[in-house]
């Protein structure tokens, strides 16, 4: 069984940053893609960013250009660099691990925009 633990939410105004981090139980991440997905109040979750074994990402139009995805596999981590938040990015974050049959998720991290 594998954990993932993200961290780096909070309250932050319109036009701030964060960054989360999500970080593995396991030394097993180099093994799998992962992603960043959202869920906001009434809403279903949706993909945010997702990043592949080989480095190669994607991303939601609603956050290209503002939003980085990023993995240290030497660390057992990826992290989500948000900048130029928006009260729509308000959510809570989720951390996701996948390889073939076996998915990994976190418990979250709240994200709140707003002055």
């Amino acid at each position: 069984q594998v954990q993932l633990v993200e961290s780096g939410g909070g309250l932050v105004q319109p036009g701030g940053s964060l960054r989360l981090s999500c970080v593995a139980s396991r030394n097993i991440l180099r093994f799998y893609a992962m992603g960043w997905y959202r869920q906001a109040p009434g809403k279903q979750r949706e993909l945010v960013a997702q990043v592949t074994t080989e480095g190669s990402t994607n991303y939601a139009d609603s956050v290209k250009g503002r939003f980085t995805i990023s993995r240290d596999n030497a660390k057992n981590a990826v992290y989500l660099q948000m900048n130029s938040l928006k009260p729509e990015d308000t959510a809570v974050y989720y951390c996701k691990a996948y390889s073939g049959g076996n998915l990994y998720w976190g418990q979250g991290t709240q994200v709140t925009v707003s002055s």
